[in-house]
Formats: C-alpha cells, structure tokens, sequence
C-alpha cells in the first residue's frame, strides 16, 4: 500500500511502531505541518537524518529511506504558534519519492512496509519472546527502575513485532542500531539482534550474578 504522508527529519532519532514519541515543535515549517495535520488525518513520519545532515537542514538535508509512520493522539497549543504533541507508533514505511507541496515542509509517497513472521509461524518466536521479556525487565530491575511494573504491563505479551520494538526502544542506545533494527522485518532476525543487545547489558550490569534469565549460548 503506497500514502502520501509530511515527514519530520531529526538528527539521530529512529521512531518505532508501537512507541510513544513526545515532541517539541518550535520551527515554522514543522509548525504548519502539525497544523496542517490536526486539520486532516494526524498522521506523520518521524525520519532520522544521513551523517552530514548540518549542511542541508534548511533544505533537503538527506535521510534514511525507511521511517517510523504516527497519529498525533495529543497535542498542546503553546504561545508563538509552537506545540507539544504526543505521536503513537503505527507502521514502517519505505520513502519511494519526496513530493512537491507547495508547503514548507517535506511531503513523501512512501510504501506501508509489512513484517516477515517464521515460516513456523508466530508460536515459533514465542521461547525468545518471553526470553527477552524477562531480561529486560530484569534489567529494568536491576538498573533500579521505579516504573518496573508500568514496564512490566508495557511490554506485556501481545504482538510480536510490538514487544520487540518496544524493548528496543528503551534498550538500544546507538542509532544506528535502532535504524537497522527500523529496518529489518524479518521478526525472528529482528527479535535475535534486540535479544543479544539486551543480554550483553544485563551482563555489563549484573556480572552474570545468579538468577540473570540469560542463556546459555550467551555465556559461551
């Protein structure tokens, strides 16, 4: 499925399906973006500049091809025509073309993007799920996360492609990490990526103390 769909370029941020994305909007051209989308269907996509972004970002600064599509679900009208708004997570999309608008902001044609679940089908993924639920929440735990039960019921089982993209997007500090992991749809590999980066924190923080919900071929 192909939309057309206004794009927010942000220097090292990737937006994940399924996530809450709060945002401070203060520059004019992102300013009539959001009112533009208050007046139509809410929808924007949220897409992390190329290296090299400084030179064009009063233009057409490059950006990734694959980015995470939204609903705007609140928003606050501040002073000076700025906004505070809330962005709920939907889809991947892949930008095919950037579009003429007329407006001072970026428009796209982009493709909806569908996750590859196991041939086995989603019960296959279903050890690793749990596995990697119970490590981060461990982590969580460990790291002394107050919120531990607000996380519990955030990443609670449901939609595989959701508590992995939640997870990851709590978890996994680098960038460019969580831009491959935007882009990767195979679930089983996505899920296995977020996995080991979960497992080698929890490492890093509990020195593999007793109890850690880690598996055996991590400590290999």
């Amino acid at each position: 499925m192909e939309i057309e769909i206004p794009i927010f370029p942000l220097p090292d941020l990737v937006f994940f399906p399924h996530t809450l994305l709060p945002l401070h909007i203060f520059e004019p051209r992102y300013r009539q973006m959001v009112a533009d989308c208050l007046k139509g269907d809410r929808q924007l996509a949220v897409v992390m500049l190329k290296p090299g972004w400084e030179q064009g970002y009063e233009g057409s600064a490059p950006v990734h091809s694959v980015a995470g599509a939204g609903e705007i679900i609140k928003c606050e009208r501040l002073d000076e025509g700025r906004y505070n708004i809330l962005l709920r997570g939907k889809r991947r999309i892949r930008i095919a073309q950037e579009l003429p608008s007329g407006k001072l902001y970026r428009v796209v044609r982009a493709v909806v993007l569908d996750e590859k679940e196991p041939q086995a089908g989603r019960a296959a993924l279903g050890p690793g799920l749990e596995s990697l639920r119970s490590a981060y929440l461990r982590l969580l735990e460990t790291l002394g996360r107050k919120d531990a039960r607000v996380q519990d019921k955030a990443v609670e089982m449901g939609a595989p492609g959701a508590l992995i993209d939640r997870v990851a997007s709590v978890a996994v500090p680098d960038p460019r990490v969580r831009q491959r992991l935007l882009e990767t749809l195979d679930l089983q590999e996505r899920l296995q990526i977020t996995s080991s980066i979960v497992f080698d924190l929890l490492l890093l923080v509990t020195g593999g103390i007793k109890g850690t919900p880690i598996p055996k071929e991590r400590l290999n």
